[in-house]
């Protein structure tokens, strides 16, 4: 008897020992639990896209334990299965074509392209939704969406489509930024590049100095959109902004585009490109390009990505390079008097994902589709998914907002950019206060230089650009683009086979072969795609260019 009660007190006295340790067991606060949403009373199954970047060291997009946490608080509390499919985001369009032939279109179809989701109501794989209908079962989305003004953008054909997602902020493109080697211009005497004549004379004293043969990366295009808004003449006309700027085809034959494959030619015959550039088939967010690889190697002179709190390639940068500094470019570094007068920067449309939902979908599906997003844009929801499990993935600083930490690798770890290819269901990017506190939120951490203030005196630096109507958006049409779905694949593999061979060329052939392309590209059908696009821009079923002040 003794023995046994021996044996009891030791048991009592373990326990009471772990069970304060289980209870510390850290987990994720709950959701928010939006006093008008009701639980089915039979099981709804709905399935959400979620982008795949297939980056190293990150859990699969579509089982961790955010989407074990998403069904625990929504699915369970509601009687809704929420089911997360993986999209390549290299490869977007072939995805989702697939589902939606495979008969498995995803309950939410979304895209920031606006061309995409288009293309896909008009071939009916999207349903016609009742905006009233959406407004009672999500309304704190639906007034997101009337104090962003969006609900000019909810229609193609005349008929409602879409919802769109909240975009903070979204005429500077704040969440992205270059650097360069400031230890190597420092060491040359240099100050960052403010013009283009300062930025040639940074590269060619690095390449003279022997720190990098080739210091400036550059990737064979791997989506359609030509960054040219340098290159464009101020104030733009605005027929040919509506027939040429579009994410969605490559503008060869636009004269921007010109100006910017001239300027590219003349760097690569000054050797600042490797002359094996166009093997890089690394896409902008896909996975490590050869760029972002020799970058951290200490080859190249500039790098850049979007900034959360975890930035990897910045991590691993200062490991291979200890001691090395870095800065944030100047965005006139483009300017070159009679060429580039001036910046002109690409501001984000004033929404995020534009959503819309599956032409296959039951009611009832439906209807969780709005409830899941209505719980979502909740503070309390978003709160959690972009910060995670306090005193372990984020402390609380001094002004009682969240510090993530960048570098847990547990697994209530959160993904890319902090859990925003689930979030970006309800907007674009993590907002925390003001911008300057977003921005804080927002700078890379757990590396040996602070960022913070560079990256809020870029945004200012932006915002100014923006504010001078330097910045603006491509067009959005009320009407499908069908040419465009049917040659732009087609015109994205001619503009990589040119501009690879117009980039390459010796100077003195640029203005001919130029010419030939040109003709064959529109050809091949681009002549179709501006003359549908002009056509929609006459008969009033595309957005104005916004008012360009006098330089």
């Amino acid at each position: 008897m003794k023995k046994l009660l021996k044996t009891l007190l030791l048991l009592t006295l373990v326990l009471s020992m772990t069970l304060p340790f289980v209870s510390m067991a850290a987990e994720a606060a709950p959701g928010a639990s939006p006093e008008h949403l009701v639980p089915f009373e039979n099981r709804v199954k709905i399935t959400v896209p979620v982008y795949d970047r297939s980056k190293e060291g990150y859990p699969a997009v579509d089982d961790n334990y955010w989407t074990r946490w998403v069904q625990k608080e929504f699915g369970d509390k509601y009687n809704v299965d929420v089911e997360y499919v993986a999209i390549p985001r290299g490869d977007v369009m072939t995805k989702y074509s697939l589902l939606i032939a495979g008969g498995e279109t995803p309950t939410i179809l979304m895209e920031y392209d606006y061309p995409k989701v288009a293309q896909w109501a008009n071939d009916g794989a999207m349903a016609e939704i009742d905006l009233e209908e959406f407004a009672k079962v999500a309304p704190t989305f639906y007034q997101a969406m009337v104090d962003n003004n969006q609900l000019g953008y909810t229609k193609i054909n005349g008929k409602d489509y879409f919802v769109l997602t909240e975009r903070p902020y979204y005429n500077t493109t704040f969440t992205y930024a270059n650097f360069i080697r400031k230890d190597w211009l420092t060491q040359l005497g240099l100050d960052v590049p403010k013009s283009y004549a300062e930025y040639v004379a940074a590269v060619k004293a690095v390449q003279e100095a022997g720190l990098a043969a080739n210091p400036i990366g550059l990737s064979l295009p791997k989506t359609a959109y030509v960054v040219n808004f340098a290159f464009r003449d101020f104030p733009v006309n605005e027929a040919e902004w509506a027939m040429h700027s579009s994410l969605g085809t490559p503008s060869l034959s636009w004269h921007p585009t010109y100006k910017l494959l001239k300027r590219q030619n003349a760097e690569y015959n000054q050797n600042f490109f490797s002359s094996e550039y166009d093997l890089d088939l690394a896409d902008v967010g896909a996975g490590a390009s050869q760029w972002q690889t020799d970058f951290i190697n200490g080859q190249k002179l500039i790098y850049g990505g979007y900034m959360s709190a975890n930035v990897s390639w910045l991590v691993s940068f200062y490991e291979k390079n200890p001691g090395a500094e870095l800065a944030i470019v100047d965005n006139y570094q483009v300017v070159e008097p009679g060429f580039v007068d001036h910046p002109q920067i690409r501001a984000d449309n004033p929404f995020g994902m534009i959503v819309g939902f599956s032409s296959a979908a039951t009611p009832d599906q439906l209807k969780a589709a709005w409830m899941f997003m209505e719980w979502m844009i909740q503070p309390e929801t978003l709160f959690v998914m972009e910060n995670g499990v306090e005193g372990v993935t984020y402390t609380l600083g001094e002004d009682g907002l969240p510090v993530v930490n960048g570098d847990y690798r547990g697994e209530e770890m959160l993904n890319h950019n902090m859990n925003i290819d689930m979030t970006c269901l309800v907007h674009a990017s993590k907002k925390l206060g003001t911008i300057e506190q977003t921005i804080a939120a927002l700078a890379p951490k757990g590396i040996p230089q602070d960022f913070t203030q560079p990256l809020i005196d870029n945004y200012y630096q932006l915002k100014d650009l923006a504010d001078k109507g330097w910045a603006y958006s491509d067009p959005v049409f009320a009407v499908a683009i069908e040419s465009e779905s049917e040659f732009s694949p087609t015109l994205l593999s001619l503009y990589q086979e040119y501009s690879t061979a117009l980039t390459k060329c010796k100077p003195e052939e640029f203005d001919a072969l130029y010419a030939d392309y040109s003709q064959k590209f529109l050809d091949a059908g681009y002549q179709q795609i501006i003359d549908e696009r002009l056509a929609a821009y006459e008969s009033g079923q595309t957005t104005k260019l916004p008012v360009q002040p006098a330089q």
